[in-house]
């Protein structure tokens, strides 16, 4: 028989450092997504290609998670797109080795370039203003590692179908959801916004992220889904019941 994946011990660990990062990622793939296959990752002559193009050395991290699961879309890119290997590209401003955007061009990810050489360095955001000069990488996430399994948790709660669904949050809301899901042990963020970031939670067999504006979950079942409805009552975007 095989072990039930315990997601929140799984997490306590992949935040830890690379090596755990990749466990959870594994085990979380097996358990809500389909599980992570050779075949998923990019080749390292494709990683080698990239780093000829850019005169730069790719930082480990980031190099594991392209090997491990670099082409699976559906861990990294429902939503927001981790860029292949031939699309990395350093910024205008050659500040920052970007590597994910967002869907609709508002924002990008990076690692600064005098961060290249750490084996696990921070990610930084610069959103896309209409003020160039008013647009600044800003903190994200203290390690690419823990960025890794932020990008395979956020992409889980947006993937298309019956499984994801999302709550424009009332007064009550934020009390429901912590009423009735455990809080996950991962950072909020971005970096210095503590009080007001992103946080994640489980409920029974749920995934859940509240960012302030939104509620976004994802269920391991439909039934799953619709009793978290019930306990966070509200107007569902994707709820026909």
């Amino acid at each position: 028989m095989t072990q039930e994946f315990d997601l929140a011990a799984s997490l306590a660990g992949g935040v830890e450092g690379r090596s755990g990062a990749w466990r959870f990622i594994e085990g979380f793939a097996v358990h809500w997504a389909g599980a992570i296959e050779s075949g998923d990752g990019w080749a390292e002559t494709d990683l080698v290609a990239a780093e000829e193009r850019l005169g730069v050395r790719l930082p480990t991290t980031l190099r594991e998670a392209y090997l491990l699961f670099g082409r699976r879309r559906d861990l990294t890119s429902n939503h927001d797109v981790l860029l292949g290997p031939a699309e990395l590209h350093v910024d205008d401003a050659e500040e920052a080795l970007v590597f994910r955007h967002e869907n609709q061009g508002a924002a990008s990810w990076g690692v600064l370039l005098d961060s290249l050489q750490d084996e696990d360095p921070a990610v930084f955001i610069r959103p896309d203003l209409a003020d160039k000069s008013a647009e600044r990488w800003e903190g994200w996430l203290e390690r690419l590692s823990l960025c890794f399994v932020e990008i395979v948790l956020s992409e889980s709660v947006q993937a298309d179908g019956e499984l994801c669904d999302y709550l424009e949050p009332d007064d009550d809301s934020g009390e429901l959801l912590e009423a009735n899901a455990v809080r996950l042990p991962f950072p909020a963020y971005p970096i210095g916004e503590e009080e007001h970031g992103s946080r994640w939670f489980l409920g029974q067999d749920v995934l859940l992220r509240d960012d302030g504006m939104a509620i976004m979950a994802r269920g391991r079942t439909v039934e799953d889904l619709d009793r978290v409805r019930d306990l966070i009552p509200g107007d569902w975007l994707n709820d026909c019941r």
